[in-house]
């Protein structure tokens, strides 16, 4: 069953909407209104910060580097600094998800644009890229396939209409190509013919499968096919598409260069300049290992994604909750009991929100986790909740972000037995005390159904202070139910271990 949202976050007519992508090589801002259903774009920016030009092989990243991305976030942050938190979605992609402590990142990169910053799977970022490509596109049951060349990786995904059917995102992109291959600044016909080689090699682990599967037609986006689609169109060597041929001739304008700082093509802007070559190589590299003829050009990308994607997340649509269904049919989890869980969890949920300062946001987490709480039994009885943790944060799960992904799994993983400091100390600051207190609810919820009883629970009250919580049952019911008295028992000496206080009343 999905998620209402709740009136304070529904969208409402002519509100605005703001989605950032921090791109490896550029960061791109759009704001739209919504108006009537659809979007109306106001205001776009964008900026060359090549995030991953700073990336040192060990997971670090440059200072001056980072100070690139932060100059540009408080820019980008003065344009939505009035809009709400649930208004403002902010993306980051392949560099940040390659850092070794993505927080060094993430902490001064949100307080520079004064709002949460979400990083994404290579999966999920291909789920948004194909949705905003999909929206952009005039209405077609026709199959297609979308290629998205960014900074530091390249998404591939087959669709229909608005569905992803297969998403792929492999590491290479325009900026760490050209470092990779050309480091050093030189070209060769030689050099290039290995790296074509290199990357098609690794177009193997899917390129067939995609090639079976078929589409009827082939779209790029973002800035690097962007500007090779341009480059063709100037050299006459098409109209706008990109062909085998105009690639094939584009490819031998850049190789009469010897070195990329000398590259010179006809539309081709100098900020681009410095990583055409890696992009246009992974162009070739496609065209070549999927047996592309022609490609089309988009206007829209992954910001325009993030967009749509928020407009289901403020309706009925949340893409979440489809995963979420997804996720308990492959694991077979009992839904009779799941549902049991989550109709007590937001009970205790709906009691204490207001003083626990918990909002929509967390009640939905809150109702996931309980939907799958027992995904873990697929594995074994034994340690399920340790299981289904595991499961959940190694899943490319379609919607989350990597930070949802982590707090779901906290969720789950705390469910029962001790509850491991590590596991709460390791979720983003601005998460931890929601999610902290989402697992004492959460915990009381699967305690008061072990027995997976049909029987209703009778009326409860449970209120809660900052460090004390109260659970007031019948004193009738807790006499026939002796097990989850000396449960609660348990709890206490649980929960104390976390610095709560358990008191358990019975009226």
């Amino acid at each position: 069953m999905p998620l209402t949202p709740t009136p304070a976050t529904r969208l409402t007519d002519g509100e605005l909407l703001a989605a950032v992508d921090l791109g490896s090589n550029s960061f791109h801002m759009v704001v739209a209104r919504y108006v009537l259903g659809q979007l109306r774009i106001v205001d776009r920016l964008r900026e060359t910060v090549r995030l991953a030009d700073g990336l040192d092989g060990h997971g670090g990243l440059d200072p001056v580097a980072l100070q690139r991305a932060l100059d540009c976030l408080s820019r980008f942050g003065q344009r939505v600094r009035t809009l709400p938190h649930h208004r403002v979605r902010a993306v980051a992609t392949n560099t940040v998800r390659l850092l070794r402590v993505p927080q060094s990142f993430l902490l001064p990169a949100e307080t520079a644009l004064g709002h949460p910053i979400e990083v994404v799977s290579g999966r999920e970022e291909a789920r948004l890229i194909y949705l905003g490509v999909a929206h952009g596109q005039p209405p077609s049951g026709r199959r297609r396939l979308v290629m998205d060349i960014g900074g530091g990786s390249t998404e591939f995904i087959i669709g229909e209409r608005f569905e992803a059917l297969e998403r792929e995102s492999l590491q290479m992109g325009c900026v760490a190509t050209t470092k990779r291959f050309f480091g050093n600044g030189k070209l060769s016909r030689k050099r290039w013919k290995e790296a074509l080689t290199e990357i098609a090699a690794e177009f193997q682990q899917f390129a067939a499968a995609y090639r079976a599967r078929g589409w009827e037609e082939v779209i790029g986006s973002s800035g690097t096919i962007k500007a090779i689609g341009e480059i063709a169109q100037a050299m006459k060597l098409g109209r706008g598409a990109i062909t085998a041929a105009a690639l094939a001739g584009v490819r031998d304008k850049l190789l009469g260069f010897e070195r990329i700082e000398d590259i010179r093509l006809p539309g081709l802007s100098d900020e681009r300049r410095p990583v055409i070559a890696g992009g246009l190589l992974v162009l070739e590299a496609a065209f070549q290992e999927l047996e592309l003829n022609r490609m089309q050009v988009s206007k829209t990308a992954m910001r325009e994604g993030v967009l749509y994607d928020m407009i289901g997340r403020a309706s009925d649509a949340d893409p979440r909750d489809a995963s979420i269904r997804a996720l308990a049919e492959r694991y077979a989890v009992d839904a009779a009991q799941a549902e049991r869980v989550e109709r007590t969890a937001l009970l205790l949920f709906d009691q204490v929100a207001d003083h626990w300062a918990l909002g929509e946001e967390e009640r939905r987490m809150l109702a996931w986790a309980a939907r799958i709480h027992e995904l873990g039994l697929a594995v074994a009885h034994s340690q399920h909740h340790v299981h289904g943790a595991y499961l959940i944060e190694h899943s490319d799960i379609a919607g989350f972000s990597k930070q949802e992904q982590q707090v779901l799994a906290a969720l789950v993983r705390c469910q029962r037995r001790g509850i491991p400091g590590t596991v709460l100390d390791a979720l983003p600051d601005r998460l931890a005390l929601g999610a902290l207190r989402s697992v004492i609810l959460l915990r009381l919820a699967v305690l008061l159904h072990r027995s997976h009883d049909t029987a209703p629970l009778p009326p409860m009250q449970f209120v809660a202070d900052t460090r004390e919580i109260e659970l007031r049952l019948p004193k009738r019911w807790l006499d026939a139910h002796p097990l989850t008295r000396a449960d609660l028992d348990t709890e206490r000496e649980h929960l104390a271990d976390i610095g709560f206080r358990l008191v358990v009343k019975a009226g």
